[in-house]
């Protein structure tokens, strides 16, 4: 294996730090940026004294100089309630913020990978969703500055390609979950394992029919591995996501038993432009790739209840006492 010096952009959020800890235990030297909006510092603790690991408080929007050969662009809020705080911003950095990482990729030479999401599909008219469908995205709705912003920084990383030769990577990635997950972060799977440890009602918006795949961190970021490895005639877009499908109800359900919690289900109005299935074609990713996800749900489920039972745990112990 050759030694390459790897930038992780978003590098400490939850898809970034595992990124970061799968290229450090391949030996290379990782530069990790993040502006630490939603990236948490903690993310990293267990990794800060590898000499090869270099963390660097950095916005994407602002270019950049420095010496990569590999860039892994995971830079941008993916939970609704954050890119929907500042959406503005959230766009920008899927806009501007791709389009420096890709000026430093061509002026480096280097290979540089883009996460795209499942989002880009909007709510979707074809089921499962393959590469080759464009999607039924809502373009001024108050999701669209992320699932639009996604889309323009599709368009702009196959200019590159077409125009400057960038050698390039594209992924779309469908429902994730894990360790390291924001406990706040306002996702499906935390937001229910969170409520269940602590006692409180489970939400589920709508009748909680609509349904969603969820794929467990480990699988993506080994597909993410391949996906980059790959030959450079292979640019993707390829989709990453666990194919298994669940009605939001069946995962209050499961999250309910394996936490033997009390909670009930509650139901909320159900936001807009909220799809109502949502399950990746990984047939390319299995052909090109030789990848499929080998976690079920309830196994990965465990593991991410047992790290927010840790973390919960931590937090209240940090609490001051209240007279």
């Amino acid at each position: 294996m050759t030694r390459r010096r790897v930038l992780v952009t978003g590098g400490a959020g939850f898809l970034g730090s595992h990124l970061c800890e799968n290229l450090l235990d391949q030996g290379h030297e990782v530069l990790c940026l993040d502006n630490f909006v939603t990236g948490r510092l903690s993310n990293l603790d267990h990794l800060r004294g590898n000499p090869r690991l270099e963390i660097v408080r950095h916005d994407v929007c602002v270019p950049l100089d420095v010496q990569v050969d590999e860039i892994f662009n995971l830079a941008c809020p993916a939970s609704p309630p954050d890119y929907q705080a500042d959406p503005i911003q959230t766009m920008k950095t899927s806009v501007l913020g791709t389009l420096n990482l890709l000026e430093l990729a061509r002026a480096c030479n280097a290979k540089i990978f883009q996460a795209s999401t499942s989002e880009i599909y909007g709510d979707p008219h074809v089921h499962p969703q393959p590469e080759s469908y464009w999607g039924n995205v809502n373009p001024i709705g108050p999701r669209s500055c992320y699932d639009e912003g996604k889309r323009c920084a599709e368009t702009m990383l196959f200019d590159f390609h077409r125009q400057h030769n960038v050698e390039i990577k594209l992924v779309r990635i469908f429902n994730t979950y894990g360790p390291r997950m924001r406990p706040d972060d306002g996702r499906v799977v935390s937001n229910f394992v969170v409520q269940a440890l602590k006692g409180d009602d489970i939400t589920i918006y709508g009748q909680g029919s609509q349904t969603r795949s969820f794929c467990f961190v480990d699988d993506l970021i080994d597909g993410f591995l391949r996906l980059m490895a790959s030959p450079p005639s292979f640019t993707g877009p390829v989709n990453l996501g666990n194919p298994g499908e669940f009605t939001i109800r069946e995962l209050a359900e499961q999250v309910i038993a394996l936490t033997g919690s009390r909670s009930r289900i509650v139901h909320r109005p159900l936001p807009v432009d909220d799809p109502r299935q949502r399950r990746p074609d990984i047939s390319l990713a299995s052909r090109e790739l030789g990848w499929q996800p080998k976690i079920p749900l309830s196994e990965g489920l465990k593991q991410t209840i047992a790290y927010f039972d840790r973390l919960l745990a931590t937090e209240s112990h940090e609490l001051p006492e209240t007279a």
